[in-house]
């Protein structure tokens, strides 16, 4: 007999998705409101370029850029940008840690045939390692926060002579504090903390990175038009993208940074997702059945939890069982094929909603074999 969860243990929201995640109504409201002036109009007129530049404004204020640091824009998500950086930002070989699927998936694209193979660190997962200097390695890069296994990993400069250090942010960006200027190229998608949706990356670059990017496209290196930095770095300027960008994705990037902004902050936002993934940690610490996949709280991420139980429970019926009563998306990573649940705990979502998750998980739990 299915499990029917009281309205009073139930979130107002139950969007719990590490990606795409829960877009905020008043985003939706703005873009009603205001959207029928954008969508549907050319990308190369004022009102377009004035939104991509109300963007990259709020990026830079958020991320609290130096003078000299730009925010890129370009076409694709991540994804994309991976295969960007193959062409464009990594010069002979990259040294790539690998403590979950997406850090693997750049260094697989680093792994191109016109560069030297990736120096490859890998952790097992719910784990993670650091960078090491390697001489004839140029670009050091991992995730900030890795989206399939609940990891974050501090963004911190390797001063090895003339590397830049390449950030995956895309489950880290608006959600976790951090000093820009410990990066030379931090890199997102917007469809996470941002709670926009996917089309777009943009990225906080330095100026030795638009050295490195402007150097290696003059090269004559063969790069697709459509994956190069160099164009996006042109193109940014003039508050576009190469090709048609996704409006509404913006729109709805816009409209987060400004709450984001107006609510104080990247430090703001950081300590609203480190409240609400601190009380499933401590669900979890305090369960019978369950404990925090990630062992070393210093690694545990604030913005994607991760949280195994004991093998007398199926935690995919658990996560059936919420989805038919409205919480959505607390599936695992498919591929990591453990017994467990896995969380956002993104900017957008409500403290107070991660608490009724814990109290309906608690009721799941108890009358699972009633």
């Amino acid at each position: 007999m299915a499990i029917e969860i009281p309205g009073d243990l139930l979130p107002a929201d139950g969007r719990f998705g590490c990606g795409p995640s829960k877009v905020r109504p008043a985003q939706l409201e703005a873009l009603l409101s205001s959207g029928a002036t954008i969508l549907g109009t050319s990308h190369r007129q004022a009102p377009v370029k004035n939104l991509v530049g109300s963007v990259r404004e709020q990026l830079a204020a958020l991320f609290r850029v130096p003078e000299g640091y730009e925010i890129l824009v370009g076409n694709g998500g991540s994804t994309a940008f991976w295969d960007a950086a193959a062409f464009g930002l990594i010069e002979h070989r990259s040294q790539n840690l690998v403590f979950g699927e997406f850090g693997g998936k750049f260094a697989a694209s680093a792994g191109a045939p016109w560069l030297d193979a990736p120096d490859v660190r890998k952790a097992e997962p719910g784990s993670r390692t650091a960078a090491e200097i390697v001489e004839g390695v140029d670009v050091y890069a991992w995730p900030h926060n890795e989206t399939s296994t609940g990891v974050a990993a501090p963004v911190e400069r390797v001063h090895a002579d003339g590397a830049l250090t390449v950030i995956d942010a895309t489950s880290a960006a608006g959600g976790i504090d951090f000093d820009v200027t410990q990066a030379d190229v931090y890199y997102f998608a917007p469809q996470k903390n941002l709670g926009s949706d996917g089309g777009l990356w943009f990225a906080a670059v330095s100026p030795a990175a638009i050295e490195r990017i402007e150097r290696i496209a003059a090269s004559g290196r063969y790069i697709p038009e459509f994956l190069s930095l160099k164009n996006a770095v042109d193109n940014s300027r003039l508050n576009q993208t190469l090709n048609t960008p996704a409006l509404t994705t913006l729109h709805l990037l816009d409209s987060q940074l400004s709450w984001i902004l107006g609510n104080g902050g990247l430090a703001w936002a950081a300590g609203r997702t480190a409240e609400s993934s601190t009380v499933l940690y401590d669900w979890a610490e305090a369960s019978a059945v369950a404990t925090p996949f990630v062992a070393d709280a210093d690694h545990r991420s604030p913005v994607v939890v991760t949280i195994d139980f004991d093998e007398s429970i199926d935690a995919a019926s658990i996560a059936k069982t919420l989805r038919a009563n409205g919480i959505v998306d607390t599936e695992p990573y498919r591929k990591l094929g453990r017994n467990q649940l896995r969380v956002a705990t993104f900017v957008s979502i409500e403290p107070d909603d991660v608490r009724q998750l814990t109290r309906a998980l608690d009721y799941v739990l108890e009358n699972q074999g009633a």
